[in-house]
């Protein structure tokens, strides 16, 4: 099963992620779909903006080029301008909250690189300036996203420990502890 369709707390990771996102006040949330994007849509009707990733096969990167592409050709009723920084939120951690959102974009601006804080280690929310799309969608690879581009660069780190949990479902024990399905 896709991790976008694992049920937790009663709600399903992929519209927990979006109304995060929402509730942070975001002008644009733009969900990539990948793994039974069909399937997805048709259970969380309510989703923002969507565009399926064709390639997700090929690993998360895949999937932050298509968000970013989209981002910068087609503006949208909500945001037609175009936008200064981008907040990329993985699926799969549910307890990233909407306060912690808040805090790496009070940080936007189009050169900014801010990453959430958790007791002294770097995690998501991940905020990306738009001065920085062009090379992190050259340099991003597989499974690792920006991570590359990110430890070559400034990066503001944000303290959101006191307010999020960054536990990562990926691993079929936590992901079975995560379902209520």
């Amino acid at each position: 099963m896709p991790k976008a369709l694992v049920r937790h707390e009663g709600q399903l990771f992929v519209e927990r992620a979006a109304d995060t996102l929402r509730q942070a006040g975001c002008d644009r949330v733009l969900v990539v779909l990948g793994a039974a994007a069909d399937e997805v849509r048709a259970a969380a009707p309510g989703l923002p903006e969507t565009v399926v990733n064709p390639d997700w096969e090929t690993g998360m990167a895949s999937s932050l080029r298509t968000g970013l592409t989209t981002l910068t050709q087609a503006p949208s009723e909500q945001a037609p301008e175009e936008p200064t920084a981008v907040v990329v939120m993985l699926v799969d951690m549910p307890g990233v909250s909407a306060e912690a959102v808040r805090r790496i974009v009070a940080h936007a601006t189009p050169g900014a690189l801010v990453m959430g804080g958790y007791h002294g280690r770097r995690g998501h929310p991940v905020l990306l300036g738009r001065d920085h799309w062009a090379a992190i969608s050259t340099t991003a690879t597989g499974d690792r996203g920006a991570r590359d581009y990110l430890r070559t660069q400034e990066v503001l780190v944000v303290d959101v420990g006191d307010v999020a949990d960054d536990e990562d479902f990926d691993f079929p024990g936590n992901l079975s502890a995560a379902g209520d399905h």
